[in-house]
């Protein structure tokens, strides 16, 4: 066995075409669309590149037909907020063979400790982590879109190697026929119709005025998880761009107070159920297929990819009250059958206390690893720090 870079327009395709092989029997994967994946490692795609770097390898066997790839990036602005510079891998395939993914595995970290780098966490992506993040180790079911799926045996590579738990992520499924508790409802009612507050679902025509009501959340909201980064507007503007043939506005929802932004709901139906029949590409043929699926209402799930609510204005029932405003949209479209909340880390009780309240019950488990490179300091086990339960006390105090 032996490892090559990817370089050449062959190497490429055999990077995205290795998938064939490890999901071959597998009826639940979903092969992502070739061109979502070659767009992260695309300089002029991704702005993660800005302010980092990445590389894919190649593993080939003795006749050279390739049997498994790694991904390793570093993000400068994240890389050096641990207690030792920390790179990630991800997008990591393997056949089932412990010395193969071994191999896959130093290679990353050899090209990363080249670069100064302590640990690497993976599977992760070189970009948000709404897409392609943590390894898959409960819940084998057919994937939400962006949402990563791997066989069951990955874990024992992870973990004999010396990857540890760096956190947990869950993801729930909530039965969009089953009705909200009742307690829920009374709370939504009342704090959609107080004073001072409205709710408004995103317009393309107005759509930079929600990027920037965005940011403004996100970026007040989040101050508070580890190694935060604020987000940028391009991030954000390339992200809408990429779903806005599949996308529905009414989907998406923001909370104000007076004029000032306080929250934000953000979900798109899944386009896993219909791209499942592509087998990554997109294609004339597949375009028309895909508005044919489209008009057919086929598409019967959506992923929630992120909330937040500015700290000043938690535990307000802002929550509550957009999804409020959202059922009015949801009951207009029974196609709708099953919302998925995806994901919530073990870091952060209040969104997992959330789902909890609205009746949503388990779908999956992510374990994102991390592995630090020195033997002496990997037997001090890292956790991510756990977001505190009441940020609104801190964000006050941080005022002062």
């Amino acid at each position: 066995m032996h490892i090559i870079e990817v370089k050449s327009d062959k190497e490429k395709r055999q990077f995205l075409d290795v998938v064939d092989t490890i999901y071959k029997d597998d009826d639940a994967y979903v092969r992502p669309l070739d061109v979502m994946i070659e767009e992260i490692f695309d300089p002029s795609s991704n702005d993660f590149f800005q302010h980092g770097d990445a590389i894919r390898f190649l593993l080939l066997d003795d006749e050279d037909k390739v049997i498994g790839r790694v991904a390793a990036f570093i993000n400068e602005k994240k890389a050096y907020g641990f207690s030792q510079p920390t790179g990630g891998m991800g997008f990591f395939e393997c056949i089932n063979n412990r010395e193969a993914a071994f191999m896959l595995f130093d290679k990353a970290k050899e090209w990363l400790a080249e670069r100064g780098m302590e640990a690497m966490d993976g599977p992760i992506n070189f970009g948000e982590n709404d897409t392609f993040w943590g390894l898959l180790v409960e819940g084998f079911t057919q994937p939400a879109f962006g949402v990563q799926y791997n066989p069951s045996y990955y874990k024992d590579f992870f973990e004999e190697y010396g990857f540890t738990n760096y956190f947990e992520q869950v993801t729930n499924h909530l039965d969009l026929q089953k009705p909200f508790p009742e307690r829920f409802w009374k709370i939504a009612g009342w704090v959609a119709k107080k004073p001072g507050y409205h709710f408004r679902h995103f317009k393309w025509d107005e759509s930079e005025k929600f990027i920037k009501d965005f940011i403004e959340v996100y970026n007040d909201a989040w101050q508070f998880h580890e190694n935060f980064t604020p987000m940028k507007a391009d991030t954000l503007r390339n992200s809408l761009k990429e779903a806005k043939d599949f996308m529905d506005e009414e989907l998406i929802w923001f909370a104000y107070h007076e004029e000032t932004p306080i929250g934000f709901f953000v979900q798109f139906p899944d386009i896993n159920q219909i791209i499942k029949h592509f087998n990554g590409k997109m294609n004339f043929f597949n375009k028309l297929r895909f508005a044919y699926l489209r008009w057919r209402k086929v598409m019967t799930r959506t992923r929630v990819v992120i909330m937040g609510i500015r700290p000043r204005w938690q535990r307000n029932g802002i929550e509550s009250g957009i999804f409020w405003h959202l059922r009015q949209y949801v009951s207009r479209k029974p196609w709708l059958k099953e919302m998925e909340l995806s994901w919530v880390g073990d870091f952060n009780p209040k969104m997992r206390a959330l789902h909890e309240s609205v009746g949503a019950e388990f779908g999956k488990k992510h374990i994102t690893y991390r592995y630090i490179f020195d033997e002496e300091k990997r037997k001090e086990s890292q956790r991510a720090s756990a977001i505190p339960f009441d940020t609104k006390e801190k964000a006050h105090a941080s005022d002062e």
